[in-house]
């Protein structure tokens, strides 16, 4: 892994904007990288964000990797341009390109575990905060039907998913990932569909936002900046 290129802020975050693009394998190994230089203390920083722009992937996690048609849902992801990988935090099937924001926070555990729960919350009640500042009524808690469903989703006006978490734990650190879609829904509408009726779960297509679908156009750059405010801490 090249070393971080860490733009300057106040406080204890490390924050890295990867400028490079890397395949969607590297790009979620550097996660489990961040995950472990946080824990063995490698990184001294207490936290790490890191933001990237993403190829098309489809992520899905180790639990779908068990299913019978995941081999199908591969297939399914290739044929539509999205590279299919096994990423190392839970969830269900997310779908993302380079229209996409990616993050990830690490945090170094202090006096004893994280609580995952409230470890979700306080992220999406940040992230949410951050939204409603570029515009959008954006709330924490998940829609029925959506895609890679979570308590912890952030959704717009209670009917669209803008944003989703998962985690990853270790000893001595936790990480949370998640990514932020700012343009175009049909893309991943349509290969989320593939994938999921692949691996016979059911989700409404209807219930996929992106930034821009709710109102939010601003800049990318504009986005990423309230991004790594809201994880920051």
């Amino acid at each position: 892994m090249p070393p971080p290129d860490p733009s300057s802020s106040p406080g204890p975050a490390l924050i890295i904007r990867q400028e490079e693009r890397a395949d969607a394998a590297t790009d979620l190994e550097r996660s489990v990288e961040l995950l472990r230089g946080v824990a063995t203390g490698t990184i001294a920083e207490p936290r790490v964000v890191r933001v990237y722009t993403p190829v098309p992937t489809v992520a899905l996690s180790r639990r779908e990797s068990r299913l019978p048609g995941f081999e199908t849902a591969r297939r399914a992801a290739l044929e539509r341009g999205f590279t299919p990988v096994v990423r190392p935090t839970g969830g269900r099937a997310v779908a993302y390109d380079e229209t996409c924001i990616v993050f990830d926070v690490i945090s170094r555990e202090q006096d004893g575990a994280i609580d995952q729960a409230r470890f979700f919350r306080d992220i999406g009640e940040a992230l949410a905060a951050a939204l409603r500042g570029l515009g959008v009524d954006a709330r924490v808690g998940d829609v029925p039907g959506e895609y890679c469903p979570g308590e912890f989703s952030i959704n717009a006006r209670g009917a669209v998913k803008l944003i989703g978490t998962s985690q990853r734990a270790m000893r001595g650190a936790r990480l949370l990932s998640g990514m932020l879609p700012l343009a175009g829904v049909a893309r991943f509408v349509e290969v989320l569909v593939a994938v999921n009726a692949a691996l016979e779960l059911e989700w409404d297509p209807q219930t996929f936002g992106t930034l821009a679908s709710e109102g939010g156009d601003v800049a990318r750059t504009t986005a990423e900046n309230a991004v790594i405010r809201a994880l920051a801490g």
